[in-house]
């Protein structure tokens, strides 16, 4: 099967053997996947981020959620923000029949251990033409949604993640610093959840202007207002909490020498590089920093049973498509946020 493959850190397009499913597994034929800015990190800095964790742990790369490690001499096959169609299921399957349109936490399990999909030398991720997914993860999306919309459920439901580890609630506000998806979907379930003001920040027009769509109260560029400056004006006086979600060094620290007193700052941009802070700045305001990973199955749900009622609109979010031989430009394309907010690779 054709698919976007990572080999040494480097991506290039090429057939592969195709997957075959196991007890408890079903094989997709991929519809539509998202291509995460983790991805791009991943693909710049993973060598980085992997040998700095080989030197904290012994020389031996920990994963944080307790994963198969992929080896990167070997193919691996990235995407996790997927929505497929089974053609075909594996031994032991109850609940899922071919042509069942499904969406999944992207993990698998098998004998083996846990596999994290899109990052996995076992299991391909959605850059790809097929993939195996286990059924007891798998969710059918309800009829009449639009499989490009169904793709959006896991960059969505990190942030309402983020927003639920968060804790904050209603008479609280909020800084979105950085307006990727990641950062845009913190904005759509701040809003959700009726929190106000929230102050967006980005240097791109294109992405401030979709955060005003998910109903940002206060969009700015950095270069002509701070969002801190923007809080003050618009409210100043609520309980603050900030997302970082720019995920490149120096934000940490940035969103902690603006923060008053008693802030709570949540760390949702993934920076794969070795990153400083001065601890004083949080000590002396008494600071809460808390980092974010992923999302629990509730959420996963949640997420995409609010795309599914409409209750938010991630629509303006999909501003390209492409083929699998497509991925190696769009990856470049990615770097143009005037360009592309989240490029869907569709296989067929």
């Amino acid at each position: 099967m054709r698919a976007a493959v990572v080999r040494d850190w480097q991506l290039r397009v090429d057939d592969i053997a195709e997957p075959t499913p196991g007890s408890g597994q079903v094989l997709t034929k991929v519809l539509a996947c998202g291509i995460c800015g983790s991805d791009l990190h991943l693909l710049a800095h993973g060598r980085e981020q992997r040998e700095l964790s080989a030197q904290l742990n012994d020389g031996v790369p920990e994963d944080p959620m307790g994963m198969q490690m992929f080896v990167p001499e070997h193919d691996m096959v990235m995407g996790h923000e997927f929505c497929c169609e089974v053609v075909d299921v594996g031994p032991d399957v109850a609940n899922l029949t071919v042509g069942d349109v499904i969406v999944s936490m992207p993990v698998a399990f098998d004998a083996g251990g846990l596999h994290g999909i899109g990052f996995s030398n076992r299991y391909p991720g959605g850059y790809a033409e097929l993939m195996v997914l286990n059924e007891m993860l798998a969710v059918k999306v309800p009829t009449g949604l639009p499989v490009d919309l169904a793709a959006l459920t896991e960059p969505l439901a990190v942030g309402v993640h983020a927003v639920a580890k968060s804790k904050i609630v209603t008479g609280e506000s909020a800084i979105v610093m950085g307006l990727g998806p990641v950062g845009l979907a913190c904005v759509a379930e701040l809003k959700l959840r009726g929190i106000g003001p929230v102050i967006a920040a980005d240097f791109s027009p294109k992405r401030r202007a979709l955060a005003e769509l998910l109903g940002a109260d206060v969009v700015v560029n950095p270069k002509v207002t701070s969002a801190i400056e923007a809080w003050r004006t618009a409210d100043g006086i609520r309980q603050l909490v900030i997302f970082e979600a720019v995920g490149v060094p120096g934000m940490i620290n940035e969103a902690m020498r603006v923060a008053p007193r008693n802030t709570r700052i949540l760390v949702v941009g993934a920076c794969m590089q070795q990153d400083h802070i001065y601890p004083m700045l949080g000590i002396g305001r008494e600071l809460n920093l808390q980092f974010v990973l992923g999302y629990e199955p509730g959420e996963f749900n949640y997420a995409l049973n609010a795309i599914a009622d409409q209750r938010v609109d991630l629509a303006p979010w999909i501003t390209g498509t492409v083929a699998i031989d497509g991925v190696p430009q769009a990856f470049s394309d990615l770097a143009n946020p005037e360009a592309h907010a989240k490029i869907l690779v569709k296989p067929a």
